[in-house]
């Protein structure tokens, strides 16, 4: 996919993949690159977990999966899927009963681990349920749970070790004339996944679901995600995506959606360019930011904002951007609209003022895109 033919060194060329899809959500292809999260609630707690779902969806999720490791959650699935504003992959280790269960309940994907969900006999069953009821499946090697053979064969975790195991199992789903699938080969380290997941990308046409796993807390588990999915991700490998953290999921959306607008690969709500401030900030940069952030989160049109504390590179920030300010004197600064230089505002004003231009801009980007259409 060329992003921008005027400025090569920006393209990106995703990899050719087949399309699937899961629910109403189209994977693979030229289709957009699908933001996942995972509930941490008791999947028996169905309304906290909707409403986990649903504050996910809200920040941009385009697909949620849920554990389901009991019977318990087999029967609550059926409701949360019901509930959902967005399609349900249903979570299944262990018990190849439960993977039944939920494409019974209405699940729009199955997430397999084939080091651990049983015999090619049951798989099989799993398989003519996924089929049965129009459910796609993923196929999820993890390096923590691979096969026996595969350990005894390779002596530890290793690329073509995770390989081997996803095309095995991709093996079993085609004899069974399943080609519904989308799969991952996810390890916590960043080298290992990176070099899994482009062993993978080279030997399958499937979808490819992208992930850092058990990537850690907020901080670290996003710096490490953005490291190996945006290397991936830049090479054109990766049809979806989950950022996992230890932490709430509405998080994850959001790095995900960070890491994906920062490669140009998805556009939604504002990208605010800042500043980390310096001795010649004009007003507190980092407050404001914070502050910004959490006032324009309810914005879902694509568009910049620049907040700069002085004049040194704000002006040339702002002419790239939708809506700007830069720092000044004299405890004001300028607002620069489209890239121009346009009025100046008093610091105390600014945030009340940059939310109500930035409401104003997306307003206006809502307005021509309605028109074009």
């Amino acid at each position: 996919m060329s992003l921008n033919h005027v400025r090569p060194w920006r393209d990106i060329y995703r990899r050719k993949s087949r399309q699937i899809m899961v629910g109403n959500v189209p994977v693979g292809g030229d289709a957009p690159i699908a933001v996942q999260t995972m509930t941490n609630t008791l999947t028996t707690d169905v309304a906290a977990t909707v409403a986990q779902v649903q504050a996910a969806a809200e920040a941009g999720a385009d697909i949620v999966r849920v554990s389901v490791p009991d019977e318990a959650s087999s029967k609550a699935l059926k409701e949360i899927v019901r509930e959902s504003p967005v399609p349900i992959v249903a979570d299944i280790h262990f018990h190849y009963r439960r993977g039944i269960e939920a494409a019974e309940a209405g699940a729009a994907c199955l997430r397999i681990n084939p080091g651990n969900i049983g015999d090619e006999a049951r798989v099989k069953e799993v398989i003519k349920a996924a089929r049965d009821h129009n459910c796609s499946i993923r196929i999820g090697v993890n390096a923590g749970s691979l096969e026996k053979h595969l350990l005894e064969k390779y002596g530890e975790p290793c690329p073509e070790a995770m390989v081997e195991s996803g095309l095995e199992h991709i093996r079993i789903l085609q004899d069974n004339d399943f080609h519904e699938f989308k799969i991952s080969v996810k390890a916590s380290d960043v080298f290992l996944s990176a070099a899994a997941y482009q062993g993978i990308a080279e030997a399958t046409d499937a979808p490819i679901h992208l992930g850092i796993t058990e990537a850690g807390g907020l901080v670290s588990g996003t710096i490490k995600s953005a490291i190996g999915l945006g290397n991936l991700l830049w090479m054109g490998i990766g049809d979806t995506i989950r950022v996992s953290l230890s932490a709430d999921p509405v998080e994850e959306v959001k790095v995900g959606f960070e890491i994906l607008k920062s490669l140009g690969l998805r556009h939604r709500g504002v990208n605010i360019i800042s500043c980390p401030s310096c001795a010649r900030q004009g007003f507190d940069v980092i407050k404001t930011v914070e502050t910004l952030e959490r006032r324009l989160e309810h914005i879902k049109t694509p568009m910049s904002l620049s907040i700069i504390g002085c004049v040194v590179n704000g002006p040339g920030e702002a002419l790239m951007t939708d809506v700007g300010f830069t720092g000044g004197g004299a405890g004001s600064g300028m607002v620069y609209l489209a890239g121009k230089a346009s009025h100046k505002m008093s610091n105390e004003q600014m945030i009340d003022h940059i939310v109500e231009q930035v409401e104003n801009k997306a307003a206006e980007l809502d307005a021509a895109a309605e028109a074009a259409e």
